[in-house]
């Protein structure tokens, strides 16, 4: 979810140069496409919040970007933060080695970033997944709620005991994207389910998770939605024990336990962060907002709108993603309305 999805395992990356404030060098610079060498290349910093390589929100960031520089002869360096109190320092570094572009993401780099950007204003900045309003800085964001409306009408047609769960990070307003699409779509398809929902109080809390996804299941929920963020993997450990039907985040899970992860909810940062890059190195990059829904592919659900490895588990069958795609082509051609705030 951002953070949410911030979620479903913990995240990213630290850079070469940036002193005490928490970071280190990572990954050196990719770049330069085949037949460009001796061109002058662009030089593009991404400063991610936390580590690569546990949360697949950053390490699709992390990979788009990269195959972005690598396809249109950009050298793209990543920097991770070793903690949120490091992205100003990191930002500031970047800044000072003179990238032409410096691309971070998510809520927690919103302060950092105005302070950095309105400082430099000469300076090109984006950030992925949340809104910063300055004149040098575009951001890209996502209608989470439409695929949350996908996912929540699969669980209205699919439920058998008509009690559909949802186990949410936080009950703040960003999150409503997510627990307002989700039972929208549950109504329409199913007005007669009863939606459950309970909040963690945190994004990295795996046991608490999973102590609210059994109290849901023993009230008679057979499909529980994880929107905890790493609180979803104990929303798959409850659902692996109670044999209750769950879903993941950001990334396809169901390869993790297709028997119980029957259903996915998909974030493309690996696009946003290559569309950025590439708009970018072709001088079509301007400031402002710009967000990915469901028509252009940034936000999807597996087996609805994205092909999955994991065969489609009966839970759901086909006669309900046949449906559920009916509802995606009226989203996209506008014919259906998914509100933009809860």
């Amino acid at each position: 979810m951002k953070k949410l999805l911030l979620a479903l395992t913990t995240f990213a990356v630290l850079a070469a140069g940036c002193s005490a404030g928490g970071s280190a060098p990572a990954d050196k610079p990719e770049g330069q496409a085949a037949g460009q060498e001796g061109a002058a290349k662009k030089r593009i910093a991404l400063i991610l919040p936390e580590k690569i390589g546990v949360n697949p929100f950053f390490q699709q960031m992390d990979e788009g970007a990269k195959k972005a520089g690598q396809e249109f002869g950009a050298e793209v360096k990543s920097i991770e933060s070793t903690d949120h109190g490091a992205i100003e320092e990191n930002l500031r570094v970047a800044v000072a080695e003179n990238y032409d572009l410096i691309i971070t993401s998510s809520f927690e780099a919103e302060d950092a970033l105005k302070k950095v950007a309105a400082e430099n204003p000469d300076r090109n900045f984006a950030i992925i997944d949340t809104v910063v309003d300055l004149p040098n800085v575009r951001s890209v964001t996502f209608r989470e709620q439409e695929a949350a409306y996908l996912m929540g009408a699969a669980a209205g047609l699919a439920t058998k005991t008509n009690k559909v769960g949802m186990v949410v990070a936080m009950d703040i307003p960003l999150l409503k994207k997510w627990t307002g699409g989700f039972q929208e779509g549950m109504k329409a398809t199913n007005p007669n389910a009863e939606f459950l929902v309970n909040y963690v109080g945190s994004f990295t809390d795996p046991a608490k998770a999973k102590e609210l996804a059994l109290l849901q299941a023993s009230k008679g929920a057979d499909f529980i939605n994880g929107a905890a963020a790493v609180g979803d993997l104990g929303v798959f450990e409850a659902a692996k024990e109670k044999g209750f039907y769950t879903s993941g985040q950001d990334v396809d899970r169901t390869t993790i336990d297709p028997e119980h992860i029957v259903l996915s909810q998909l974030k493309g940062t690996d696009a946003a962060a290559y569309e950025t890059v590439k708009s970018f190195v072709e001088g079509s990059l301007k400031p402002g907002v710009v967000t990915y829904g469901l028509k252009e592919k940034g936000v999807g659900v597996t087996y609805v709108t994205h092909e999955s490895k994991t065969p489609l588990n009966a839970f759901i069958g086909q006669e309900v993603v046949d449906k559920v795609k009916a509802i995606n082509d009226e989203i996209v051609a506008g014919t259906r309305k998914v509100p933009d705030s809860f």
